[in-house]
């Protein structure tokens, strides 16, 4: 199944809007963020919404964790989701697809249609924008408009790797084109003093002045969540939702994340193993990705497969009742070399959703996606976390409960997607129809 709608695009546009970005159906906080970036284009005037991502195979082969293709959300009439095809055969070893991607933003940036043009991940989308933008400015009547938004492994996989190990050209390379967009945006505050202390190092080795550029021009633009779709959840929907799985309302602790090293899930596993709450619900992890078998053979050698269940195949519609059916919403991210939680989408989700508390850990970007509505331990501190754990599931009272939600579901707000596109474009906006 190939994910594209080709939806309604009108003859001649007034305004675009194109986001490049790992889209649908990878499993990413920021494939939802330009989802709802893209829908609420088109309730503020942008009549030709374009979100430009990789084709089926090319994420497949990347190992990617990918949603259940025949269950990914449509998306509404007015957006189109392209997946320009590779450019070259077998002799270009790497770069084909890539080179696909940038021939078709040329083709958009060129016809003289008043555009914005945003990139989610600096490498390699914020490269092919500005890539396709010089093109486009040479051979036609651009008029783009381009945003640069940084997330967590743009610099913990790229940037502070490179500096990491003296790959001065790359690190260089990365940071003259974030710098070279018309306005830099990070996800976080978090993000931006970790692109900052970079490229500091960087200057420090080799005499460039990145970090003051990045001080100066970096604003911060948190990831846009969709409100509606976790405040519309009804009694009725999520027992529903609950009822296929063989789930009882507060009856299971969730996580709902990667399954990856960074996640932190074997300290849950840890956790959960002798504790209170093992004897009173199950453990629900719900996600995709690298340390699956890892998990589940954790769980086996933990003697807990009888009550730890792992769902591989929850899609975005279900996502929202699984979160707001649980006792408890548990991430133990932890800082690691390749990865540092720099905000915590699924963070927000949960707490918009409502249901029981939040556990998580003050990693990264987290205490701005949390504030103090959250439970925060220690990282790789199981037995810490086993006993916040115990309290909220075995010892809360019904209003301590009915509490938490309700400051969680009142900060979390802040992060709706109209408010954020709102404030992201007010200046970010695309240039005047000549």
């Amino acid at each position: 199944m190939t994910i594209a709608d080709d939806t309604f695009v009108p003859s001649t546009p007034s305004r675009r809007l194109v986001i490049v970005v790992r889209a649908d159906p990878v499993i990413c906080g920021h494939s939802g963020e330009a989802r709802c970036l893209a829908e609420v284009a088109l309730t503020r005037g942008f009549d030709d919404v374009r979100i430009v991502t990789w084709p089926q195979d090319a994420l497949e082969a990347a190992g990617l964790p990918l949603k259940p293709l025949d269950r990914v959300l449509p998306y509404s009439p007015g957006i189109t989701v392209e997946r320009p095809s590779p450019v070259g055969d077998y002799r270009v070893p790497d770069g084909r697809y890539l080179s696909g991607l940038i021939g078709r933003l040329i083709e958009l940036f060129g016809d003289g249609v008043p555009t914005v043009a945003m990139s989610l991940y600096l490498s390699p989308h914020t490269i092919a924008v500005q890539e396709a933008v010089q093109v486009a400015r040479r051979i036609g009547p651009a008029q783009v408009v381009t945003v640069a938004e940084a997330v967590g492994s743009d610099i913990t996989n790229v940037v502070r790797e490179c500096v990491a190990t003296g790959r001065f050209g790359a690190a260089a390379h990365i940071l003259s084109v974030y710098l070279a967009a018309d306005h830099c945006v990070a996800v976080s505050e978090y993000t931006k003093d970790l692109i900052v202390a970079s490229a500091a190092t960087l200057d420090d080795m080799h005499g460039t002045t990145f970090a003051q550029q990045c001080r100066e021009r970096i604003a911060i633009s948190y990831p846009a969540v969709d409100s509606w779709t976790y405040l519309s959840l009804t009694d009725d929907g999520i027992a529903e939702a609950l009822t296929r799985r063989g789930l009882s309302r507060d009856g299971y602790v969730l996580f709902l994340s990667r399954i990856a090293s960074a996640k932190g899930v074997d300290d849950l596993i840890d956790a959960y193993a002798g504790s209170r709450s093992a004897e009173r619900v199950p453990l629900v992890l719900a996600g995709r990705g690298p340390h699956e078998a890892a998990v589940v053979a954790r769980i086996a050698a933990a003697g807990l497969g009888g009550r730890v269940r792992v769902l591989t195949d929850v899609d975005d519609a279900e996502k929202p009742a699984l979160m707001a059916g649980s006792a408890a919403f548990v991430l133990p991210t932890r800082e690691q070399p390749e990865f540092v939680e720099t905000f915590g989408i699924a963070l927000v989700e949960k707490a918009l959703a409502g249901g029981g508390p939040i556990i998580t850990c003050a990693t990264g970007g987290v205490p701005e996606a949390v504030g103090d509505t959250a439970l925060l331990v220690p990282q790789h501190d199981p037995d810490t976390l086993r006993a916040v754990l115990d309290e909220v599931v075995c010892d809360w009272t019904r209003e301590q409960r009915a509490g938490a939600e309700r400051r969680a579901r009142a900060y979390a707000l802040q992060f709706d997607r109209v408010a954020v596109f709102d404030r992201l474009f007010a200046r970010a906006e695309a240039p005047a129809v000549a």
